[in-house]
């Protein structure tokens, strides 16, 4: 049976994590042939119950950062598990509940059956739910990330993506925080791989919506950060 893997990074997501994991299905069915998924939390030093909490879960596997890295740092660990351990596929998703489980199979079912490199979770297709500021705000980003890379789609910020067994081999980032969602599209691009959306529905509550890009301060960071990868790729070639 091929494996499929499923990397989370999580901080302190004690609110959230068992909940996720409890509702992650196992295994999937595409064209008559089952795969099987297997969860990677990469808990990014968490100073609550997180670790605890995942360890409970019969068959994830759980990687622990001594100390909090960021979710660039803690995605890049789990893909390097998932690419050494040799899965197949790889899915990256969030840890605050803001996917939905069957979400994440169409991401899954769309890799398999499309042939694509990357599979990308829209929210930005269809973004009925989706808070004005948030909508505002992450296509100011991925207008930024059309201009310093090149590379057109509507939702560069998506925590939920899937990687190919080729694009799990050839794609890797620097960005320790969350510039790496744009820079991960950059490098697919950089490697000639294709790259497709689906439309998800994101699943807002008070809790996910404070968490990660949420304020001009972050989204201002984040800028920053793309921007200096951009003028480091230029001098160094």
């Amino acid at each position: 049976m091929e494996k499929i893997g499923v990397v989370i990074p999580a901080y302190n997501e004690t609110s959230t994590i068992d909940t996720v994991l409890t509702g992650l299905p196992k295994t999937l069915k595409v064209r008559g042939m089952t795969y099987q998924f297997v969860v990677i939390v990469v808990n990014d030093g968490s100073r609550d119950t997180t670790a605890a909490l995942v360890a409970k879960h019969a068959g994830v596997v759980l990687i622990n950062h001594l100390v909090n890295s960021g979710a660039g740092a803690a995605t890049r660990t789990g893909l390097r598990y998932a690419r050494e351990t040799g899965y197949k596929y790889a899915i990256t998703m969030d840890a605050d509940g803001q996917h939905d489980p069957r979400d994440m199979q169409r991401v899954a079912t769309e890799l398999i059956t499309s042939g694509q490199d990357m599979i990308i979770g829209s929210r930005l297709l269809n973004h009925r739910g989706m808070p004005w500021y948030r909508v505002l705000g992450n296509r100011g980003l991925t207008f930024i990330t059309l201009l310093l890379f090149g590379v057109k789609v509507s939702d560069s910020q998506s925590g939920l993506k899937g990687l190919s067994h080729k694009a799990l081999q050839r794609i890797t980032f620097r960005s320790d925080r969350y510039a790496f969602c744009s820079e991960m599209i950059w490098r697919a691009h950089q490697e000639h791989l294709t790259i497709k959306e689906v439309p998800i529905q994101a699943i807002y509550t008070e809790y996910s919506l404070g968490k990660g890009q949420g304020n001009l301060g972050a989204g201002v960071t984040l800028v920053g950060q793309l921007v200096k990868h951009r003028i480091m790729e230029f001098i160094h070639g």
